[in-house]
Parts: structure tokens; C-alpha cells; sequence
């Protein structure tokens, strides 16, 4: 695809509309637009009669999380018992602005207030349920630019609605959450164990959460995404930030040489380091078969991989980070039919993003590139990810 070819495709494009299935027993209605995100972030708050659990990484201060904050204060003085659960790193938020909420009767929870082992997690799960029977989840976070449109560089991201058994695991799973964020004794091993022992599958397992946290083994969602790759036949992953460790990346090169390995990364980003460190595994991914794309039209933070029938729905990234440290939430199911229109929505967006073929690799490759590449991975796998939000590099 030629450069202006590209650069028209790009500026036309446009986000899916909303579209829906039923599988293994869920009901998922998934969002690719901020527009329909927030309209249906704010039905949720708005249908709630009896509870509303809502847990969020970035909750910032502006148009949309202040609209979101006036529904959930709505809701409490409605008489519905709203916890809240925001990460005191990621939050730019500050503490008045929840004010309105306490007032209302809402409650507030600030997760990792305190220095030390426990300030080191990340609490990076986004969701909000209601009643405890619907809910909506996703990579998505409460700031204005998750919910503009590709034309003003908003996040490219997914929402799902989901209803079904699986949302009794997510209440379950919030619960441990509070109990763990409320507890302002609570040391490192505790959520260390509550991530090791927690589980929640259908009956059939053919649908089942799946956290990510630091735990002294694999977390459950480290541990099943590594055992898929292991035994895969064809992988679409779709990725904000893709910088898995050598053994995940040797299983995904091994899909690869099978032909049946698509990855659509990000051309655009508010962090150069993580396009950088994605950058440098391209020459080993790409001698092995594996197709590259990068996603063109604005910033990419969609977290979606398709391994055979099982299909990846959350909050984690394919990094170090979100692999073995941060607290993620990830909703696992098992269907064909599912897994074939995920599929289609992954090729509707590569209809708009760059093909990185080995000859286009090779011209960008250069040697001061590759040394850029190098440093980002350096530092978004060894360093703290939240220091190479304030690196560029030149990328």
C-alpha cells in the first residue's frame, strides 16, 4: 500500500458501529466508538436501581468524568449504594472532586495510598457494574480522549457489555477488590494471595475471568494466555502496548511460522518508549512469518487477542507489566463464532493501518532507530512504566 493510499484510507476511516452475539451462554454487545462508549458508560449509571461497582486506572477531571461523577452521584442520592475504586497513581482526579460523590453517599476508595510494596501495583481493571446483573468492561478509561472520535486523535478502544452468569464472577471479584483497597493494613502478600486463589468459570469453563497480578507463580491470565500460545494454530492480536517477555514472544513466532499470525500494533501513542519497544521485536516476529500491521488513524489502546476459538476480552496489555504485575481483569471465552467476528473487526481495522512488510521494516531500521527501539524496550520492560510515559526518545 502506497503512502498516499495509506494516508487517504486513514483519514476516511471511521469506528464500527456497536454489534452483539450471544456466546457460552453471554450476552456481549461490544463498543469500538467513544461515542456509543459514553453513551452506554452513562445508560448503565443511569439504569442502576439497587448498586453500582465502579473501578477505573485513570479518572481525570473533565467534561466526561465530570458527567460520569454527576451520574453516580444521581444514583447514590437515589438511594443505590455506589462504591467507587480509583488508582491513586494513574488518577489525575483529586480528592475534592469526589467530594459531591460523598456527599450524595457514595463511597470513594483510593487504591495504594501508601508507599511502599503495595504502592508498587497497579491497579489497571476498568469496569462498572449494575445491580450485579449487567456491566460494562474493557481497556477504557474515564478521560475526554477515550471517547473522542479518530478525527481529534482520540484512544482507539473497546467497550463490552456483557450480561450473563460471568457478571456474579466480576461482583464477586469487585468485592475482593474493596475489601483489599478498604483495608489500610493490607499488606503485599494479601492481594498477592487474593490474586493467586481467586477463580470464577461457567460450568462448562468455557467462559472464565481471569486476573493478572504479581503472585510468586503465573497469575490465572499470565498462566492461560501462555498455555494457549503453546498448543495455537492462528493468533490475531490486537494491541496497544506489545512487549511480552522471549518465551511468549518464541510461542507467538511459533503461530507464526504456521502462517496464521496477524498482529496490529500502534503507529500512534502518547508514549514513545512502548512504540519503540514494540519496534524492536518486528526483525524476530517478522522472519518467522508473522504479519505486522500498525494501526493508523489515532492512538491505539485496544487490548483483543484471538487464539483459535478463545477469544480475549479486558484490561491487560501484552507487556511485562500487565503480564506479571498489574492487577488486570481479563473475561476469557472459548467460541467459534465469537472468535470469527472478532476476527472481522480486527480486519476492518487493518483495511485502515500500514502493512509493516520486512522491506518497509528494513528502511526504517536504522541504526539510530534501532537504538531508539532498544532503549524502549529497556525501559518498558525493566523501569517503571509510568517513568517512560515521560520519555520520547524521538520516536
Amino acid at each position: 500500500m502506497g503512502e498516499r493510499q495509506l494516508s487517504e484510507d486513514a483519514a476516511s476511516y471511521s469506528d464500527p458501529e456497536p454489534f452483539s452475539l450471544v456466546a457460552q451462554g453471554q450476552s456481549l454487545t461490544f463498543y469500538p466508538a467513544g461515542k456509543d462508549r459514553r453513551e452506554a458508560l452513562m445508560e448503565l449509571v443511569s439504569s442502576a436501581l439497587e448498586r453500582l461497582d465502579v473501578c477505573f486506572y485513570i479518572f481525570a477531571e473533565d467534561d466526561v468524568s465530570t458527567q460520569l461523577r454527576d451520574g453516580l452521584c444521581a444514583a447514590a442520592r437515589r438511594g443505590v449504594a455506589v462504591p467507587l475504586i480509583i488508582a491513586s497513581f494513574g488518577a489525575p482526579a483529586s480528592e475534592i472532586f469526589f467530594h459531591p460523590l460523598l456527599d450524595a453517599g457514595g463511597r470513594y476508595y483510593l487504591f495504594s495510598p501508601r508507599i511502599g510494596m503495595r504502592y508498587l501495583i497497579r491497579n489497571h481493571q476498568k469496569m462498572v457494574i449494575a445491580d450485579g446483573a449487567r456491566a460494562l468492561f474493557g481497556g477504557f478509561n474515564i478521560e475526554d480522549d477515550y471517547f473522542a472520535p479518530p478525527e481529534r486523535n482520540g484512544w482507539n478502544d473497546l467497550a463490552i457489555w456483557i450480561e450473563g452468569d460471568a457478571v456474579d464472577g466480576l461482583s464477586d471479584w469487585f468485592a475482593k477488590l474493596v475489601d483489599w483497597t478498604d483495608d489500610d493494613h493490607a499488606h503485599f502478600r494479601a492481594i498477592r494471595r487474593t490474586v493467586s486463589d481467586w477463580q470464577w468459570k461457567s460450568g462448562d469453563g468455557n467462559a472464565r475471568w481471569l486476573v493478572g497480578g504479581p503472585t510468586r507463580g503465573l497469575s490465572s491470565w499470565a498462566r492461560c494466555v501462555t498455555r494457549d500460545l503453546r498448543e495455537g494454530e492462528r493468533l490475531d492480536i490486537f494491541m496497544a502496548y506489545f512487549s511480552p517477555p522471549y518465551t511468549l514472544l518464541r510461542r507467538i513466532a511459533r503461530v507464526g511460522r504456521k502462517g496464521g499470525t496477524r498482529l496490529l500494533m500502534a503507529a500512534k501513542s502518547d508514549n514513545g518508549a512502548t512504540l519503540g519497544a514494540t519496534r524492536s521485536l518486528y526483525h524476530y516476529l517478522l522472519k518467522r512469518g508473522t504479519r505486522i500491521w500498525e494501526f493508523s488513524p489515532c492512538k491505539l489502546h485496544t487490548k483483543l487477542i484471538v487464539l483459535d476459538d478463545a477469544v480475549y476480552l479486558g484490561s491487560a496489555n501484552f507487556d511485562m507489566r500487565s503480564l506479571y504485575l498489574n492487577l488486570e481483569i481479563m473475561l476469557r471465552i472459548d467460541d467459534p463464532a465469537l472468535a470469527d467476528r472478532m476476527r472481522e473487526f480486527v480486519s476492518h481495522q487493518i483495511a485502515a493501518s500500514e502493512e509493516i512488510t520486512p522491506e518497509v521494516h528494513r528502511q526504517r531500521r536504522t541504526w539510530l532507530n534501532r537504538i531508539r527501539w532498544a532503549a524502549g524496550w529497556v525501559l518498558v520492560s525493566a523501569l517503571d512504566y509510568t517513568v517512560t510515559r515521560r520519555l520520547n526518545l524521538g520516536i
